[in-house]
């Protein structure tokens, strides 16, 4: 299996898991699957990460870590923001 598959199979399940339970993600797995839409952030050296998405406005996704958890408002803007997205690319 090629490693780009990987890396999608990988998001594609910590999506799943973020539609079953926002509050419940780590850090971690926010941060990848936010890559995986949205490439690398566009600022990190303070306490967020900020993802320049196509489109001006809301969702933004503006994330922070809290003690290893993401919070669970931020996942669900990325949520939204992979909806619209998708939306877009149709």
């Amino acid at each position: 299996m090629s490693k780009v598959k990987r890396i999608v199979m990988a998001a594609n399940k910590i999506i799943k898991k973020m539609k079953e339970n926002p509050a419940n993600i780590r850090f971690s797995d926010l941060v990848k699957a936010c890559k995986e839409y949205f490439g690398e952030p566009r600022q990190s050296g303070s306490s967020h990460m900020i993802f320049k998405t196509p489109w001006a406005g809301d969702p933004r996704i503006n994330i922070q870590n809290d003690n290893g958890k993401a919070k669970p408002y931020q996942v669900k803007q990325f949520l939204l923001a992979i909806k619209k997205l998708e939306e877009r690319r149709k």
